[in-house]
């Protein structure tokens, strides 16, 4: 309540001449861009605006939890000054944050101020009811108001005693509401959907482009292993068998040992094709699910990794496919960079996402970097909307979190 009132007070005393001077400034330069004065100065005096506006937007964020995205239009870096002046005013953001300013300098202010008031107010008629109400009452020539509350005398007094009682109640539930209500004001006149939206777009234009590579990518991969391995021993393999057969009649003992030889570059063909196979889509993940798979990709680390697992239902295919090679990978960095003796993986679905976490007790220092394997992970989990978190500080441990929303069937 009282960090509430605090705020609000600091909030007016502050916003009010920071709006008054911004408009001025604004109408001012906008007023001269005729005679070309304003050409020159209308950007940075937009750019002030702009960030007075953001520096509002950070105190609604953390001091009312009301998040008011920004979304002006980006501007060439080496524009000239005829460039920036009307490519910032063509942004409707521009304009809303025009707008913003009277109406922070008026019903801004008065939401801001009205959390100190309710809380300090009340003092006053604490003061009157304690004996002060005889200066009072001279001050103001005979009868003095407190509220609607006359007073002229003690019993008059300890009504208006009273009547503080009642709004310090009041304050202690509708000072942090009332400075909230201020925050949504602001967020009504700056906000815009279209920031959204722009943003949106932007994420999934990039994470588009980022799973078309990762398929090209992971093509290239199957054959160039196609090639190089199962390829390779098909095609000796077949070699043998002409060797064999002109040599069934001349020596046999020879063609047996062909045979023998053919036999094994089928099995390690066969079993080259099993592991691609497995790379692209692990059997076990089709039949069991992902908290099988996962457990079954921990029995193959070579070090010890406990995995729990509180999945109540499967997710899509695509999401399952995701989350596997997304925890694979975040695997095989520990083993290679982290100097861990032991893994801990925690799979459970909450509130409609799917949450794993992969801890290490190793000698951190992981950071997500282009060209990281914890970079390649963020783009798959971004094709879902998913997210990764990492905490590695030096000496560790270190806690990689993936986050991918989802129904579980």
């Amino acid at each position: 309540m009282g960090l509430a009132a605090v705020r609000g007070l600091a909030l007016a005393l502050v916003s009010l001449p920071g709006a008054v001077l911004c408009f001025v400034l604004s109408l001012v330069s906008l007023a001269l861009v005729p005679i070309g004065v304003g050409i020159v100065t209308t950007p940075y005096v937009l750019t002030g605006v702009r960030t007075f506006a953001n520096w509002r937007r950070v105190l609604a964020a953390e001091w009312g939890g009301v998040r008011i995205p920004s979304a002006y239009r980006p501007l060439p870096k080496d524009a000239n000054p005829w460039t920036r002046t009307f490519g910032m005013l063509r942004d409707p953001a521009t304009w809303r944050d025009l707008l913003w300013l009277p109406v922070d300098m008026t019903a801004g202010f008065l939401t801001a101020l009205l959390p100190a008031v309710l809380l300090f107010y009340p003092l006053e008629g604490f003061a009157i009811a304690a004996g002060l109400w005889r200066v009072f009452a001279d001050s103001a020539g005979g009868t003095y108001w407190y509220g609607f509350v006359p007073v002229t005398g003690q019993a008059s007094a300890l009504g208006a005693g009273l009547l503080a009682l009642v709004l310090l109640f009041l304050a202690h539930f509708y000072t942090p509401r009332l400075l909230q209500t201020h925050f949504r004001l602001t967020r009504a006149v700056l906000g815009s959907d279209q920031g959204q939206l722009a943003e949106r777009v932007r994420v999934l234009t990039e994470t588009r482009r980022d799973a078309v590579d990762t398929s090209a990518a992971e093509l290239r991969r199957i054959e160039r292993d196609l090639h190089d391995g199962a390829q390779a021993r098909l095609v000796a393999m077949g070699m043998d068998l002409g060797t064999i057969e002109m040599l069934l009649d001349k020596d046999p003992e020879q063609a047996k040992q062909l045979v023998t030889q053919a036999r094994k570059s089928s099995a390690d063909a066969l079993a080259e094709l099993r592991d691609l196979v497995r790379g692209i889509h692990p059997p076990v993940l089709a039949e069991r699910g992902l908290g099988d798979a996962v457990r079954a990709l921990a029995l193959r680390m070579p070090i010890t990794t406990e995995v729990n697992v509180e999945l109540p239902g499967r997710a899509e295919a695509p999401v399952e496919s995701a989350a596997y090679f997304a925890v694979s990978e975040v695997l095989t960095n520990a083993v290679k960079h982290s100097g861990a003796d032991r893994i801990w993986i925690d799979l459970h679905h909450t509130n409609d996402m799917l949450r794993i976490t992969v801890t290490d007790n190793g000698k951190g220092g992981a950071v997500i970097g282009a060209g990281s394997g914890l970079a390649g992970v963020e783009r798959r989990l971004g094709t879902f909307d998913g997210v990764l978190a990492v905490s590695s500080p030096a000496g560790g441990p270190t806690m990689v979190t993936m986050e991918i929303p989802c129904a579980l069937s």
